[in-house]
């Protein structure tokens, strides 16, 4: 038997370079990658699917566009201008002294009543040196003439007593005794006349050293508004050269007049006679009347703008009392008219050739129509309607009200 002998090579394996074993590791990162941008691409697909879906669901359900519209209304309108200014009195008088010295007393104060010919105040004259010496020359030359008018008056009498014996023993005629009783007469007359100048002179002399206090008398009836000199306090006599020292302020309070001033562009639509509202910022919640009594015939420029002064008179009811110097704003009635057609302002829209129309709801629910109005007189709030609609028409209003379709179901 033949003994078979296999041998076995041993087989050696080539081992593959480095270079080929890092490359394919690299292939096998790249193929990770491309996996990873594959699945982001297919998670971004689907959120967007689903977000496309949400907003197509979301934009069905939507809110509609609601417009808001109001009917027209029955309103009083009343057209306008206003006038700003302030209260004050239609008589007042500043009391001044006719001489000039010191207060010697003060008897009133502010907000007293006082009636005319009431003392207000007394002052103590202060003379000067000239003054003394133009005193004493009127002292002497009253002093002369008294002692000539008497010596005159006593040769008259004695004349007149002689021409009465002569008369009695027939010596004389009626003619010549008339005669010397005239003389006697006129001499009695001047003496008289010369006794009572010196006593004024005197008097006069005693006022100017201080002796005699000059007293001050109101002029008027009416409340003392202001006292603005004290007890000790030097005045001055009003004359041709100066104004002199108030010693009171006094006004009658029971006529008030109210001053203001319109711009040259309102001016033209005011006219006497038009009733103001007045509302005074002092006194809240209350309303004054007045009626225009005077429109200044010539303007004057204040800040840039020319303006007009306007006196009215206040109409105060029984218990009004308002102060002097008050700030005030009139409301000066222009047009008044009484439960008209009317509609917001607000809600005017303006075409071609000036024309005004309003958007009326038809028939159908939100859908409007052009309708061209007729306008009368407006309050800046509210206008007046002539035309073109009526009380039943539903009006768009400018501003929109947004809800959903559920809301109004």
């Amino acid at each position: 038997m033949e003994t078979t002998e296999i041998v076995l090579e041993k087989k050696k394996v080539k081992e593959a370079p480095k270079q080929e074993r890092i490359e394919g590791k690299r292939l096998s990162v790249g193929g990770i990658l491309k996996k990873l941008f594959l699945g982001l691409f297919v998670i971004g697909f689907v959120a967007g699917s689903v977000w496309l879906v949400y907003y197509f669901i979301n934009k069905s359900s939507a809110p509609t566009v609601i417009y808001k519209t109001e009917m027209p209304f029955k309103a009083n309108i009343t057209k306008k201008t206003v006038a700003t200014g302030a209260i004050v009195p239609k008589r007042e008088v500043p009391v001044k002294p006719q001489v000039s010295g010191i207060i010697e007393a003060l008897y009133v104060e502010a907000g007293q009543q006082v009636s005319a010919g009431q003392l207000i105040a007394k002052v103590r004259v202060v003379q000067n040196l000239s003054g003394k010496n133009n005193d004493l020359r009127t002292l002497n030359d009253g002093e002369r003439a008294v002692q000539t008018a008497k010596v005159s008056f006593e040769n008259a009498q004695i004349e007149k007593e002689r021409q009465e014996k002569l008369l009695a023993q027939k010596a004389i005629s009626q003619q010549e005794y008339q005669r010397a009783l005239t003389e006697f007469s006129m001499r009695k007359e001047e003496f008289e006349r010369a006794e009572k100048g010196l006593g004024i002179s005197l008097q006069n002399v005693m006022q100017n050293s201080g002796r005699i206090s000059n007293d001050i008398y109101s002029t008027i009836d009416g409340m003392v508004l202001d006292v603005p000199v004290k007890v000790g306090s030097s005045v001055i006599e009003r004359n041709n050269f100066n104004e002199g020292t108030t010693i009171a302020i006094v006004a009658d309070m029971n006529s008030l007049i109210f001053e203001g001033k319109v711009d040259e562009s309102e001016v033209g639509k005011i006219k006497e006679g038009m009733d103001l509202n007045l509302t005074i910022g002092a006194i809240a919640d209350k309303v004054f009347k007045a009626k225009l009594e005077f429109i200044s015939p010539k303007g004057v420029i204040e800040e840039g703008a020319i303006k007009f002064q306007i006196k009215a008179k206040v109409l105060l009811n029984q218990g009004d009392f308002i102060r002097a110097g008050y700030s005030a704003n009139a409301d000066i009635v222009l047009d008044q008219k009484d439960s008209v057609l009317s509609i917001k302002e607000s809600m005017l829209q303006f075409g071609k050739k000036d024309s005004i129309f309003v958007e009326v709801e038809t028939s159908s629910a939100q859908v409007f129509e052009k309708r061209l109005i007729k306008t009368g007189i407006s309050d800046g709030i509210n206008i007046e309607i002539l035309s073109g609609i009526d009380k039943k028409s539903k009006i768009k209003l400018p501003e929109m009200k947004t809800a959903n379709k559920d809301d109004n179901k």
